[in-house]
């Protein structure tokens, strides 16, 4: 699978930070600071317990946070929210509609992740669709989705193999466990537990870091 870039899209690399579900956004954007502070190099905004308006709310406060930072915001799940906040893109699930539809929203230039959880074959198709970045997972146990579909260091193996795309990897992913999926062709580790739920979150997003420092060194 290959997909053309232009010299404006951002690039999928490193700590992938997902926000969790907070309704104070003052508090949220503090996690976020913090976690952007340490080396996140990619946010995502996800909130699936809050209204239309607080998401739209957080979205635009979350878009000036990560200007501020210079690294990609995308959307989960809502394209037409990422292009009312002009967001660096939108990531979609299974049940989040199909991907020409959030193109013709986004436009040519936005990014585009797809799930593809343990399966090889939806990453072939998003890649033939113009995603910009697969995602698999969960390949550890993971409190958010506990009941997610399980994905095996393997599987990300085969599609580094196979893709050019970046690979995002996701599911109850630490900076301790993550270190092996980085080895084996995971370009961005995408957290949120681990990350905003531990007490110093700038550390963890340091600690994180750490691994794609060490996996660039020559």
């Amino acid at each position: 699978m290959s997909q053309k870039r232009t010299s404006q899209t951002p690039c999928i690399r490193g700590l992938y930070a997902i926000t969790p579900d907070c309704a104070d956004t003052p508090d949220l954007l503090r996690r976020v600071r913090l976690a952007l502070a340490g080396g996140a190099r990619v946010l995502q905004y996800r909130n699936k317990s809050a209204t239309a308006a607080l998401r739209l709310a957080q979205a635009s406060a979350l878009r000036e946070l990560t200007r501020e930072f210079a690294v990609p915001f995308i959307v989960n799940d809502d394209a037409r929210l990422a292009a009312q906040v002009d967001a660096d893109g939108v990531h979609l699930g299974a049940m989040d509609g199909n991907l020409q539809s959030a193109r013709a929203v986004l436009g040519k230039s936005k990014i585009i992740g797809v799930s593809c959880y343990n399966r090889l074959s939806l990453a072939r198709d998003a890649g033939g669709a113009g995603a910009d970045y697969v995602a698999f997972g969960a390949f550890f146990s993971s409190s958010v989705k506990p009941d997610a579909v399980t994905a095996d260091i393997e599987l990300l193996r085969q599609a580094r193999a196979e893709f050019a795309v970046p690979l995002v990897a996701i599911g109850g992913i630490t900076a301790q466990n993550g270190a092996s999926l980085v080895v084996v062709g995971a370009d961005a580790l995408a957290v949120i537990s681990a990350l905003f739920d531990a007490a110093d979150t700038q550390a963890a997003a340091q600690d994180f870091s750490k691994l794609f420092i060490r996996d660039s060194a020559p």
